[in-house]
């Protein structure tokens, strides 16, 4: 690897960090930088997945604030996250590399749906309970332990757009504001790239200088991101969140 190629993986890396701080997606930053320096797709995947660690890290960090008072979701959805991303990435080295190429922007666009129509969503199911005299579930019940191990599972096998859906997901079935949610999401994510990445360490080939590049940009860029991203007001994360899905379906299926 050229010093300018070394340059724009450490850069891109930084990119993605940001990225999945205030959204997640920053695999499509990285992805094709390293598939441009020439490394083989899975070296490209399975060397992203643990170059991101430090990113998702730092922006958990970050978020460190939002996260005060939802120490037991966290730890409940961390253990689907990590069975659900391990999972995900023995399905990479199993299945033919194309498996998941239809199905992948059909997910990301219907979690850009629920995104846009959470607010409504929240507000039609809030009524209903009123109504009903029920009360929400504080943890979102099976369904959402369900869907966020599918979810891991997918981060594990590759992640584009996974944050979207986690956003997805937990918006409409938790009674938290988006950047409480957002918060949470940084920390699955750093625990379905690191579950990933150990299964990775035992059967694929890593190229650790665009390991190394990777971490050090993403560490600085979870940082950034999530400075910038904390100051976002709920609509206008929304929007961010969005037009980041928008790419995701395009280069998904372009690609």
């Amino acid at each position: 690897m050229g010093i300018w190629e070394a340059v724009a993986v450490c850069a891109a890396g930084m990119i993605a960090g940001g990225l999945n701080s205030v959204v997640g997606s920053g695999t499509l930053v990285t992805f094709p930088v390293l598939l441009a320096v020439g490394l083989p797709p899975v070296t490209a995947n399975v060397s992203n997945a643990l170059g991101l660690v430090p990113g998702s890290v730092s922006g958990a960090i970050g978020y460190r604030r939002e996260l005060a008072g939802q120490r037991d979701l966290v730890l409940r959805l961390v253990g689907v996250a990590l069975v659900g991303g391990m999972a995900g990435a023995l399905l990479l080295v199993t299945l033919p590399s194309g498996a998941f190429d239809l199905i992948v922007p059909v997910l990301v666009g219907l979690a850009l749906v629920l995104v846009v129509a959470q607010p409504r969503l929240a507000k039609a199911v809030q009524e209903r309970r009123t109504r009903d005299g029920g009360t929400p579930r504080p943890h979102g019940g099976p369904v959402l332990l369900v869907g966020m191990a599918l979810s891991s599972a997918y981060g594990g096998y590759f992640g584009a757009a996974q944050g979207v859906i986690y956003i997805a997901l937990m918006g409409l079935l938790l009674d938290e504001g988006l950047q409480r949610l957002n918060a949470v999401k940084n920390v699955l994510g750093a625990v379905v790239n690191g579950a990933a990445a150990v299964v990775f360490l035992f059967v694929a080939d890593f190229d650790w200088t665009a390991v190394l590049l990777i971490a050090v940009g993403s560490a600085v860029g979870g940082v950034i991101g999530a400075r910038l991203g904390r100051k976002l007001p709920p609509a206008a994360l929304r929007g961010v969140i969005v037009a980041v899905g928008i790419v995701a379906i395009v280069q998904l299926v372009a690609r």
